[in-house]
């Protein structure tokens, strides 16, 4: 016997179709949903159905926007010689977080993975080019993820680009700060030479 209306069964199966939302996680929030008041469940049903119609992809760099230009494009605080190339919107919110970096972005939506079937015409790579071929950039640092796929699309692209005369960098990967060499594997360890620098 099921235990749950048909609608709170409902709302527990496509909670927990979210990514990191297991079915004790969405029973969960569907309780908390259904505390509260149908004014505060309408305010979040608003919120999910405006973030969904109103928010896009930038024309330029592929980032979120509400716009046509994302708020990075559109700044003439941003330097034009540096584009940092991501494999999501979410590595965008990650790399600003720093507060190191002024520079651009392009959003590749993805990673080369031959083995699930994306190649490079399946993310966006085209759309990088056109942004290289008018001289302003300087350098592309290519910031994805530290793994198979992401080293294959850090190749691809530095192939693609370098004939270009732009400058192509990778950013560094290894120990993490605060971590201890007994714990870190062989490949965190071999990243972490390569990426070594002058001090």
């Amino acid at each position: 016997m099921n235990p749950y209306p048909r609608p709170m069964g409902k709302l527990i199966g496509e909670l927990s179709k979210l990514p990191g939302i297991g079915p004790k996680t969405a029973r969960r929030l569907s309780f908390y949903i259904l505390g509260q008041s149908k004014n505060e469940v309408k305010t979040l049903s608003d919120a999910l159905i405006e973030a969904r119609d109103k928010i896009n992809y930038c024309s330029r760099c592929n980032h979120l926007t509400e716009g046509d230009i994302c708020s990075f494009c559109s700044s003439d605080e941003r330097d034009l010689s540096i584009i940092c190339v991501v494999e999501s919107p979410r590595d965008v919110v990650a790399m600003e977080k720093t507060g190191e970096y002024n520079g651009l972005y392009h959003v590749l939506h993805g990673a080369i993975s031959p083995m699930d079937g994306i190649g490079p015409d399946q993310i966006k790579i085209r759309s990088l080019m056109p942004r290289l071929e008018k001289g302003e950039v300087e350098e592309i640092i290519i910031a994805t993820d530290p793994n198979a796929e992401g080293d294959a699309t850090a190749m691809y692209l530095a192939k693609l680009i370098k004939p270009l005369g732009v400058k192509v960098t990778r950013i560094a990967h290894g120990i993490p700060v605060g971590g201890d060499l007994e714990y870190a594997d062989e490949v965190t360890l071999s990243k972490a030479l390569e990426g070594r620098r002058e001090i």
